[in-house]
């Protein structure tokens, strides 16, 4: 077992690229194709921070986000970002800063567009909000199919699965994946189809480290992608209930005094040790710096040990209004 697994490690990493701070891990997909092992996000919630839908924001922050390294931008439909992600890439691939081929674009496909008939026309929505010939993955955003009035309609995830496939032969998506399945669900996807999915995307941060899950992925050489990193570490955007520990907490200061590093920044580190890539979500210009300058240290066994300890199954995303769809992919509470 343990020569079995040492094997899926060895072919799931291949290579590396360069970041101010060190190479980042670049992971071998099932398909054959390199995913960047760190990436930004752009969900800001379903209202821009500024109140305003023609902000620029976003489109700021990949335009510093390539200029600091980062080969991995990650988007969906739902967000309405994908329009300032594009833009941001088309500028800089018209700087000469990147080609296309550099830089590794993931959306995703809405509740709405389930249906074995929709997805094409949704991944070419995305594709025209993105003014992209295609991108490098498109993942099923939930198993479950909901109109936009939030009435749930009668779609199986293994039909919409199909779908993605075609689009990917079409050659719009060079990879395909799924965002929020459980090991359940990956499973039944897995033995009802001839295409595996090559990434998944799931919530991970140190409250909610999901080893069951990770394991699984790595035994079926799925790679796995992070959202929302950093939980609840920040105290004026965790809810009353959310368990320990915070940004200020003592033994992480200490241990982000240790390496000159921030505690957000040692948290990035952890994820990334569990070979886990995380996308991050920020605005703020330092910030998108900092975030990536995390590979010119490594933490110890002992360290390593302390963030598993927060592991207490805490979800910060739970959808509780969609619990009444068959395929909500969560315990309920």
């Amino acid at each position: 077992m343990f020569v079995y697994k040492l094997f899926i490690f060895i072919l799931t990493i291949s290579a590396t690229v360069a970041s101010p701070s060190g190479p980042i891990q670049t992971f071998k997909l099932n398909d054959g194709r390199d995913m960047p092992g760190f990436g930004l996000g752009t969900w800001l919630g379903f209202i821009s921070t500024s109140g305003n839908s023609k902000s620029q924001e976003v489109e700021n922050a990949v335009k510093w986000a390539i200029d600091a390294g980062y080969r991995h931008i990650d988007t969906a439909s739902i967000y309405d970002t994908e329009d300032q992600v594009g833009n941001a890439i088309n500028k800089k691939i018209a700087e000469d800063v990147v080609k296309r081929e550099d830089i590794f674009v993931t959306t995703k496909l809405w509740n709405d567009a389930h249906g074995r008939y929709s997805v094409l026309p949704a991944l070419k929505n995305s594709l025209k909000k993105l003014n992209l010939d295609y991108v490098d993955m498109y993942l099923m955003h939930w198993p479950i199919a909901q109109y936009l009035n939030g009435t749930f309609y009668d779609v199986d995830y293994l039909e919409t699965w199909e779908a993605m496939i075609a689009v990917q032969k079409k050659g719009l998506a060079k990879s395909i994946g799924v965002s929020n399945f459980n090991k359940a669900m990956l499973e039944r996807l897995i033995s009802n189809s001839s295409v595996k999915p090559a990434n998944l995307q799931v919530e991970l941060n140190l409250n909610l480290q999901q080893p069951e899950l990770l394991e699984y992925c790595k035994e079926q050489n799925i790679v796995v992608t992070g959202y929302t990193p950093f939980g609840s570490i920040f105290p004026n955007k965790a809810r009353s209930e959310a368990p320990p520990p915070r940004v200020d907490d003592p033994k992480l200061v200490d241990i982000a005094k240790k390496y000159n590093k921030t505690v957000p920044q040692i948290v990035l580190r952890y994820l990334v040790e569990l070979n886990i890539i995380p996308i991050p979500k920020t605005i703020t210009k330092s910030r998108v710096e900092q975030n990536i300058d995390i590979f010119d240290f490594k933490l110890t066994q002992e360290e390593r040990d302390l963030f598993k300890s927060y592991d207490t199954n805490y979800r910060t995303i739970e959808p509780k209004m969609w619990q009444e769809s068959p395929y909500y992919p969560f315990e309920m509470k």
